[in-house]
């Protein structure tokens, strides 16, 4: 059973983690990368920084989300065989041609059997858990002064019982509504019960859009969604995760934040949201990229979700961390390395653009001419060192992956002239892309071993190469891939999870298995015509989701121990991705 049974509600706007008693553990205002007011998961010094609704001698509870929806749904039981039911949603759905998506959570709560008496503890901390706020109230509403923002409850509950934490028969349905400091002039019931409708109706028309594979849609479907809620939208930018410093092992040092747009892990977002018709997720993060590109067409591998270029790396003293395991991090360094991998994610997550007419956004010769600027970097880095895929701090060195996605933003540049009938443009970038495929292919491939390796000098392995015949630079008939993904399973698996590599790096040698990978070597052996051994390796990795069919970013190598931060956009990227590889056709159904 994963320790992280946490689920997530939002808007495109905030988040929350819900655990399985119903309490809000995490959640950062007004927006991802946000103050956590809600910080009880990272063990804040003061006591608090959650929202409980607790039931009084509590022994059992059930939590689900709605069908298709963001909405969670948690039953508490006592042992007299009183029961309630709390929902939890952030509202969200279309109005006035936008997004209506508040600072705000709704939570209900009602009797379902005996006589429960419940206690609300809505306790808010300030300044990453450094300080209570101070506390306001009026005959219907309480109000928690942060510092730059103010939050403020609107309920129908009594006010006084919720002040000062009085247990209370709950005889009724109740509703809170947690949102910005701002009159209330509706009845709290009335929204609650409304928003929750329309919020219900927002996301099951969302997913009743996709294109999901005939089986396991109810994962995919979950993963869509997960994804879809790791998108902020008044930018378009992708958070990585919607935590800081879950660590990826116990008592390690990798504790990292998380909370901002990883220029590579969003264009595997769009990548996996395209194959399910999602393309409006692509459109948004395309028009964040856009305003990122200079004129040298130099990227960073990430930026902050409003723009932000400097995220500079600190530690948070009042927080103790995950289960008391800090350090706690706000910002992330990775900010300032050279990742020249970077340069084809973004032109790869813009490609469909031109070929895709159902599309919106402008993608003529001027968006063209954008992307060449980061085709000239892409070329002129390529046999560059650099930190790499997985972002080493203490070292840096030619890696294959970096040098294989310049060689893929130089072959779509080509392929996108021919498309706009740029004939010496294509001519130019196909030369490119040639060249470049020749050399990495010398420089890359390990002849003793038969395979390839992970660096044009280190002669590891590395998981991340299970991708080459998904980026199109070798065929999946190639033998060479196919002794590569041989090589990879007999180094770097262990069990039923893969290690991203085994050679110790900035701190030490690798102790969970990454997600992703495993998904990376389901989907490589599926590629190979090894579809029996990917088909059950795909169930037993499904079977270690979290009850909600949640995953972060990393698993113990027994067990099914969820460690990293949470739910980690990526593994849900590869889940989707192992599924449309994997799943029968839909005319088996039909």
């Amino acid at each position: 059973m994963s320790s992280l049974e946490l689920g997530l509600i939002g808007n495109c706007g905030i988040g929350a983690l819900v655990d399985r008693r119903g309490r809000i553990v995490w959640g950062c205002v007004p927006a991802f990368d946000g103050d956590p007011a809600f910080c009880a998961l990272l063990s804040p010094a003061i006591d608090g920084g959650d929202f409980t609704i607790e039931l009084a001698d509590c022994v059992a509870t059930e939590q689900h989300y709605l069908e298709n929806t963001a909405v969670l749904r948690t039953v508490l039981r006592d042992s007299k065989g009183g029961a309630i039911e709390i929902v939890d949603f952030a509202p969200r759905w279309k109005q006035y041609d936008r997004f209506y998506r508040p600072i705000m959570m709704i939570r209900s709560v009602r009797p379902l059997a005996g006589e429960p008496r419940i206690r609300i503890r809505l306790r808010p901390l300030a300044d990453y858990g450094a300080r209570v706020p101070e506390i306001t109230w009026g005959s219907n509403h309480l109000r928690y002064v942060l510092g730059d923002f103010t939050l403020r409850l609107n309920t129908d509950a009594p006010i006084r019982m919720v002040r000062e934490e009085v247990p209370f028969l709950l005889d009724r349905e109740l509703h809170f509504i947690l949102g910005p400091d701002e009159t209330f002039t509706r009845s709290v019931g009335d929204y609650a019960r409304e928003s929750l409708e329309k919020t219900i109706d927002y996301w099951r028309s969302w997913v009743r859009a996709l294109s999901i594979p005939l089986e396991w849609q109810d994962a995919v479907i979950r993963s869509a969604i997960t994804l879809k809620l790791c998108q902020y939208d008044e930018t378009g930018a992708i958070v990585a995760a919607m935590t800081t410093s879950i660590p990826e092992a116990a008592h390690t040092q990798r504790n990292w934040d998380y909370r901002y747009c990883w220029l590579r892990d969003a264009a595997f977002v769009v990548r996996a949201l395209n194959r399910l018709g999602a393309t409006r997720t692509m459109e948004e993060y395309l028009r964040y990229v856009s305003n990122l590109i200079p004129e040298d067409g130099h990227l960073q591998p990430l930026y902050g979700i409003g723009l932000e270029r400097e995220l500079h790396e600190s530690e948070v003293p009042s927080l103790g961390g995950y289960r008391g395991m800090g350090p706690v991090r706000r910002g992330n360094l990775a900010w300032v390395q050279p990742q020249h991998d970077v340069y084809g994610s973004v032109v790869l997550a813009s490609t469909q653009l031109f070929f895709d007419r159902r599309l919106n956004l402008p993608s003529g010769i001027a968006h063209f001419q954008r992307l060449e600027r980061l085709g000239e970097r892409a070329h002129a880095l390529f046999e560059q060192p650099d930190a790499g895929l997985w972002e080493f701090r203490g070292r840096v060195e030619v890696h294959t992956y970096s040098a294989v996605m310049c060689w893929a933003a130089c072959d779509r540049l080509a392929k996108i002239a021919v498309q706009l009938q740029l004939v010496e443009r294509g001519r130019l970038w196909r030369e490119r892309a040639d060249r470049l495929h020749a050399r990495i292919s010398e420089l890359a491939f390990d002849a003793n071993r038969g395979s390839f390796v992970e660096g044009t000098q280190s002669g590891r392995m590395d998981a991340v190469l299970l991708l080459l015949a998904d980026l199109g630079f070798v065929r999946a008939d190639d033998p060479r891939f196919a002794a590569t993904v041989d090589a990879v399973g007999r180094e770097l698996a262990r069990g039923d999870g893969m290690l991203r590599y085994v050679a110790p790096d900035d701190f030490g040698v690798p102790e969970t298995s990454f997600t992703i990978c495993t998904f990376w070597y389901i989907d490589a052996l599926a590629a190979v015509g090894r579809v029996d051994e990917a088909r059950e390796l795909f169930e037993r990795v499904l079977a270690r989701r979290n009850h909600l069919g949640l995953l972060s970013e990393d698993m113990s190598l027994e067990g099914s121990e969820m460690w990293g931060n949470f739910p980690q956009t990526y593994s849900h990227v590869g889940l989707i991705n192992a599924a449309m590889r994997l799943s029968r056709p839909w005319q088996d159904a039909i």
